[in-house]
């Protein structure tokens, strides 16, 4: 059986192909390389498969090795001018991840279009799916980053909760100057038995689509905020928010400070 393989389009829908992955790994990697050095090293990982395919050689395994490495260490070479070892070796399997998800979307667009013509439009679809998928990913990641749980504990009662580590909230005590973080008013009513809530002073506070206003501050007896490792919290501060907080799959807002504070 013979394939008749016309290698000037071969090469362009290469050096397309190519484009599109360097642009992607370049954006995981946050490499701001140039669209000129994209494209060299693009028009180099093409030729190199090109040259691989054309030129005769009788060892399979070796063919092999050539064939998904040498255009790759071009690419990344020339296109992102990674010289690092450990980064090097980071984008080379970057590159084969975004080729793996910009096939699959490439095969499932294809369907729909059959005209060859379409073949750019294909690419920056591609392109642009990929890159959503990503950036989704990275999303995803920030988001359980800043996400965990946290054991509240008051005397003899304790109550697990979800939390989110929030950044923005810079709410602290003006008497003691401790960080102050959230908590849900049915939590905050659980752990003080629903009848000890009275009498607590107040703290002022500011937020978007509020101007100002007070919440109840309580101390916990301690709290272990469940991460990469349990970190016990001595004596935290928590205001107690009267909106409902579980509409959002949380129970709490950890005020970051308090890490610092722990030590």
């Amino acid at each position: 059986m013979y394939y008749e393989l016309y290698i000037d389009v071969f090469f362009l829908e290469n050096f397309m192909m190519d484009v599109i992955l360097l642009g992607v790994t370049g954006r995981m990697l946050k490499y701001s390389a140039s669209f000129g050095c994209i494209v060299l090293g693009a028009a180099a990982g093409a030729f190199l498969t090109c040259l691989i395919i054309c030129i005769p050689i009788p060892y399979a395994p070796v063919k092999f090795i050539l064939f998904h490495g040498l255009p790759g260490v071009a690419m990344i070479g020339i296109g992102l001018g990674i010289r690092g070892v450990g980064e090097f070796a980071r984008a080379w399997v970057l590159l084969y991840i975004c080729g793996f998800l910009t096939g699959g979307v490439f095969q499932f667009l294809g369907q729909y279009v059959r005209i060859g013509s379409f073949f750019i439009i294909l690419a920056g679809l591609s392109f642009l799916a990929v890159s959503g998928i990503w950036s989704l990913l990275v999303y995803l990641a920030r988001q359980s980053h800043y996400r965990c749980q946290v054991v509240l504990r008051n005397g003899t009662r304790s109550r697990r909760v979800q939390a989110l580590i929030d950044t923005g909230n810079c709410l602290k005590d003006d008497i003691t100057g401790k960080p102050v973080s959230i908590i849900d008013k049915k939590v905050a009513e659980e752990l003080y038995e629903g009848n000890d809530l009275t009498g607590i002073r107040y703290i002022p506070y500011h937020s978007i689509g509020k101007a100002e206003g007070v919440m109840p501050l309580i101390t916990l007896d301690g709290m272990y905020v469940c991460r990469k490792e349990k970190e016990w919290i001595e004596k935290p501060l928590a205001a107690i928010c009267e909106e409902d907080m579980t509409a959002d799959r949380y129970e709490m807002i950890l005020n970051p400070d308090i890490f610092g504070s722990a030590d």
